[in-house]
């Protein structure tokens, strides 16, 4: 329902954080294709991520995705890869998850279509998930499973429940303890009320930890304040890893200078949260102004982690 990127940051025994990304591109087909300026701020909020999951993608040509890989690999030194879904949905109305990641951080295990067809639950979900299971030899978490889900929103309920199912067959598939549900969720406001989180298993179950609080607005209109978009971790390790506090709203209108209308243009939501962090014996700097980060370890050499910072601000060491 809503676009939005959600930042979800992992501890790397490197200087730098895992940015794990959530956009819901809305009608992500051949008009936006076209629209340079558009396309323009989809590249830039895909660079700031890792690994960044696209939804709401409309294209029967297979023209999108080559061509915004293209235009990311053209953007910056950074390089990425992508892997999508086939074209999923009810009848003639069809869109596409993507997971867009950096090769040189995380890599591809498998990929899998799930299929839901559970006997007399046949066709539970709109869109069914795409799951990538992925690996990186940078992280705490060694290996991590993410599922995505755009649900539709009447149907909200029925569909977020589903997941455990998902996650379910997904066990009988895969040797991971690690899971990531993460998306469109139309988690909130009329769609999903008080009333209904009793009959949503992934929420009443103590191992899958929500990270998104339903009183977070992820809209970018002014006049709603809705937490559609959730981030969902199941996993010892996983939940370890994850920075704590660290799952936050991308203002783009805002770091981009835009009005409410070019905003929408591209989707529909945002906030931005800034904490500080601590994670056992490492410390994070945070520079808000460009959006970057620099690591501490214990037993690192202080000097020179104090011109990484001084770097990261903008400012020349002495």
């Amino acid at each position: 329902m809503l676009c939005i990127s959600l930042f979800l940051l992992f501890a790397f025994h490197a200087a730098l954080s895992l940015r794990i990304c959530s956009f819901n591109v809305r009608s992500f087909g051949e008009a936006k294709r076209t629209r340079p300026e558009i396309m323009n701020v989809i590249v830039k909020i895909i660079s700031r991520c890792d690994i960044m999951l696209l939804m709401e993608i409309k294209d029967n040509r297979n023209r999108i995705c080559p061509f915004l890989l293209e235009k990311l690999n053209g953007h910056s030194q950074k390089q990425y890869r992508y892997v999508a879904s086939g074209r999923l949905g009810r009848k003639s109305y069809k869109e596409q998850y993507a997971f867009f990641y950096r090769p040189e951080i995380v890599s591809v295990k498998q990929t899998y279509q799930y299929p839901d067809l559970q006997p007399g639950n046949e066709d539970a979900l709109s869109r069914e998930p795409f799951v990538v299971w992925f690996s990186s030899s940078n992280t705490v978490a060694r290996e991590f499973v993410i599922i995505p889900l755009h649900t539709t929103p009447e149907m909200a309920v029925q569909e977020i429940d589903e997941l455990y199912d998902v996650y379910q067959d997904i066990k009988q598939h895969w040797k991971s303890e690690n899971f990531i549900f993460m998306g469109d969720f139309n988690a909130g406001c009329g769609y999903v009320a008080r009333r209904h989180w009793k009959d949503i298993r992934l929420r009443n179950h103590n191992e899958f930890i929500w990270l998104i609080d339903d009183q977070t607005d992820t809209t970018v209109k002014a006049s709603t304040h809705c937490p559609y978009d959730r981030i969902v971790l199941h996993g010892d390790k996983l939940i370890n890893a994850a920075v704590p506090n660290s799952a936050n709203i991308f203002d783009f209108q805002g770091v981009f200078a835009m009005t409410e209308a070019q905003a929408l243009a591209v989707r529909n939501t945002f906030s931005w949260r800034k904490k500080s962090f601590k994670i056992f014996n490492q410390y994070l700097f945070e520079n808000w102004w460009n959006h970057s980060w620099v690591l501490y370890e214990k037993g690192m050499d202080l000097p020179n982690w104090i011109d990484l910072v001084l770097n990261c601000a903008g400012i020349s060491p002495k």
